[in-house]
């Protein structure tokens, strides 16, 4: 068994994570089988001041096709350094992780041509784009030419349906995966430094945002519904709305919460890299995603890893896997911000019920571990 993975950059921690913890089970239990893992590029542009595979080095066979960024390499490189690394490695199975690059897609066509079993890995849901008929049926002619199908998780599964794959063809429905291990060491070291407050009179509790302050995020919505709540229920005034991120619509939200009054509510921590987010969610109590586009949302498994309930909008690609209503959380209209202030209010009205769902979390995302998922993929490159 001869395995190639066609990722776009070396830069993406939680794959590269995933791609250490498959190459692992290989050694073990497939020690005659090779692996390569053929990035494109360094990482993308807009991700040039964030590489950490130093601070984190991760154990696997890869090459860089290109020493610069995914958007400096043009389309005849691409083409021409994949068929090279293609012919050169022989593999008996070609992942192809990046189907919408028609490189890509060209070397799929090619490799099916040569008897070579294709996986693709798909992230894609119904949800996250507006979609056309044309493109469509352009999508389901090159998703056909896979003999199996690695999806992120139920929203994925679910487009790939709706394109007319065979389910039986789907061999992995729980890709989505992170670091849990650096992610719980660092939440926990965190959490062991702040000092236990158990007086109920004087606890305060915070909902808590991670990621990019952006308009698809719908972080106005929530904004408006924190402040609604602490505007009209007394219960709230002892809840505070972190932002840990930064973007776009930062100066926007600032000046929303400048001209309320409770602006000693609500904080902006900015942006830090994803081995520190744990230091923020350790200082939190209830995540809230409540993005109106979001293929699925990692920073859920993040929360969900640290003991964390969850509110997540039903737009979210990870919704439909990691959320159960009044169980670890709950799932929300993002268009609808009574829906958004009712998820809030229930556990400013029940913070009584914070660990018992925040332990249901760990319980549910387990299915995603890492470690579980190589194996899955494993098996799936074996079988064929």
């Amino acid at each position: 068994m001869r395995v190639l993975i066609i990722h776009n950059q070396l830069w993406a921690h939680y794959k590269s994570k995933l791609f250490s913890e498959i190459s692992a089970r290989m050694k073990i239990e497939h020690p005659d089988s090779q692996m390569l893992v053929a990035h494109i590029a360094l990482r993308e542009a807009s991700r040039s001041g964030m590489q950490d595979e130093k601070s984190f080095p991760y154990d696997y066979p890869y090459k860089v096709l290109f020493q610069k960024n995914l958007d400096e390499v043009s389309f005849s490189e691409r083409l021409t350094a994949l068929f090279q690394t293609f012919n050169t490695f022989k593999p008996t199975v070609l992942n192809v992780t990046g189907w919408f690059d028609w490189a890509q897609v060209i070397l799929m066509a090619y490799a099916r041509m040569k008897g070579v079993k294709i996986v693709l890995s798909s992230e894609s849901s119904l949800a996250d784009h507006n979609r056309s008929g044309i493109k469509e049926k352009i999508k389901k002619q090159i998703v056909g030419m896979a003999d199996a199908f690695f999806c992120f998780g139920k929203s994925s599964v679910d487009y790939l349906l709706h394109l007319g794959m065979d389910s039986n063809k789907i061999k992995v429905n729980n890709a989505a995966v992170i670091d849990e291990d650096i992610i719980r060491a660092h939440f926990d070291q965190a959490k062991g430094q702040i000092p236990p407050n158990t007086d109920s009179q004087t606890r305060r509790y915070t909902f808590v945002y991670v990621g990019r302050l952006a308009p698809e995020k719908n972080l106005q919505m929530l904004l408006g519904a924190f402040l609604n709540l602490l505007n009209q229920e007394p219960i709230a005034a002892c809840w505070d709305l972190l932002f840990v991120g930064d973007g776009p619509s930062r100066n926007d939200l600032e000046q929303i919460v400048q001209n309320s009054n409770f602006a000693n509510h609500v904080k902006f921590a900015g942006g830090f890299p994803w081995y520190q987010v744990p230091e923020w969610l350790a200082k939190s109590d209830v995540l809230v995603l409540p993005s109106t586009s979001e293929p699925w949302g990692l920073v859920v498994n993040e929360a969900m890893v640290c003991n964390m309930p969850v509110i997540v909008s039903e737009t979210c690609g990870c919704a439909p896997d990691l959320v159960l209503n009044d169980v670890n959380g709950f799932t929300f209209d993002p268009t609808k911000q009574r829906k958004l202030e009712d998820a809030l209010l229930f556990f400013m009205l029940n913070p009584s019920r914070i660990e018992e769902m925040g332990i249901k979390s760990k319980n549910l995302v387990e299915r995603f571990a890492s470690k579980n998922v190589a194996s899955e993929m494993v098996r799936c490159y074996n079988a064929l």
